[in-house]
């Protein structure tokens, strides 16, 4: 599911544009399995699975999948419907350079968002 990140997020003009001057690389964590997400000014350049020797990234996110598939559900549930409620719930670990992260916030819920189950493509 993770490896369409790539498509639903440079297909939506929109949310491109508002990363237009975000250029990083992140890790997002999914239980035991793990992703680097390269971005080049809003777009996602690729979704690599782990393992990974020495991942290189600027921050990661960290979560166990249970609460990624809560907030991927079509209706998530209160607490699990935002990455930042995510954070205040503990259950979601933001952890390197978060001034990249909290900078370009909604840029990062609308990417993870595009991954919901339906109406990911809207």
């Amino acid at each position: 599911m993770i490896e369409t990140l790539k498509e639903r997020v440079n297909d939506d003009p929109v949310l491109v544009r508002r990363g237009r001057f975000l250029t990083t690389t992140f890790l997002l964590e999914v239980g035991p399995t793990v992703w680097l997400i390269a971005i080049c000014e809003g777009r996602i350049l690729s979704v690599a699975r782990g393992p990974f020797v020495m991942p290189s990234s600027s921050f990661a996110l960290r979560a166990p999948e249970e609460e990624w598939q809560k907030f991927w559900s079509t209706r998530p549930p209160p607490g699990s419907n935002d990455l930042m409620a995510l954070i205040k719930r503990r259950v979601l670990r933001a952890e390197g350079d978060l001034k990249i992260f909290m900078a370009h916030l909604r840029y990062f819920k609308e990417a993870l968002a595009k991954l919901r189950t339906v109406g990911a493509a809207a």
